[in-house]
């Protein structure tokens, strides 16, 4: 009987964990330093927002972006795929964060060229960052912002006391893929097809991979002791 109100407590209090996350209003109020980016030629600022409070514009701003970079990634699939993307970038669950490009005295607009889609949830029991989309313009890219995303994005999840951040790349995207294991130091987690069924594995067209931050989730999402 312990055990099971262990098992109850602990989930209840993962559950609440994952409501405070989501309903705090802007995480980036908490880390001021990393709302502007100045480097390497490029300057912009980052705003939040949720999937249930996008305007009409920025829906197909987020649309004509994921179609540019994730079409030839996706080849076939993509006219499924991007349906449930669609569907998923306005939910009431979807948080983000906008990159805008900072005004100069050549333009007085600040244009949006690049978005953040995660959301907070439960991974085998673990609460988790779960990154679904990381989209920059190609003219921003190359300039180390999608590494300052991350990292920002790391901290957002260890402030909110997730237990890892977790996302989903395709195999076919082998920058992503070098991106993420290579400058980033993400791990293939064990709950990503290839781990849980090799051969299953191979059918499918995508890995999940993660970073875990203490030693219950190291254990559970990357299948290390």
């Amino acid at each position: 009987m312990t055990k099971r109100r262990e098992i109850l407590e602990k989930k209840k209090a993962n559950d609440e964990l994952i409501k405070a996350a989501s309903s705090e209003k802007s995480h980036l109020v908490y880390f001021q330093p990393f709302c502007h980016y100045n480097r390497n030629g490029l300057s912009v600022f980052l705003e939040s927002g949720s999937g249930d409070k996008l305007s009409s514009s920025v829906k197909q701003y987020i649309q004509n972006l994921l179609k540019v970079n994730m079409e030839v990634v996706f080849g076939p699939e993509w006219s499924t795929e991007e349906k449930v993307k669609c569907r998923d970038m306005v939910s009431s669950e979807a948080r983000y964060i906008f990159v805008h490009e900072a005004p100069n005295a050549t333009v007085d607009k600040s244009p949006l060229v690049g978005f953040v889609h995660f959301r907070f949830t439960l991974e085998e029991e673990i609460p988790v960052l779960y990154v679904y989309e990381i989209q920059l313009e190609s003219h921003v890219q190359g300039k180390g912002l999608g590494k300052f995303l991350m990292q920002l994005i790391e901290l957002i999840a260890r402030k909110s006391c997730m237990g890892a951040v977790v996302l989903t790349v395709q195999k076919a995207n082998a920058v992503a893929i070098n991106f993420y294991r290579s400058k980033l130091r993400y791990t293939i987690s064990s709950i990503s097809p290839s781990r849980v069924d090799p051969l299953m594995g191979l059918e499918k067209s995508y890995e999940i991979l993660c970073k875990a931050f203490d030693h219950e989730a190291k254990a559970i999402l990357e299948g290390s002791g």
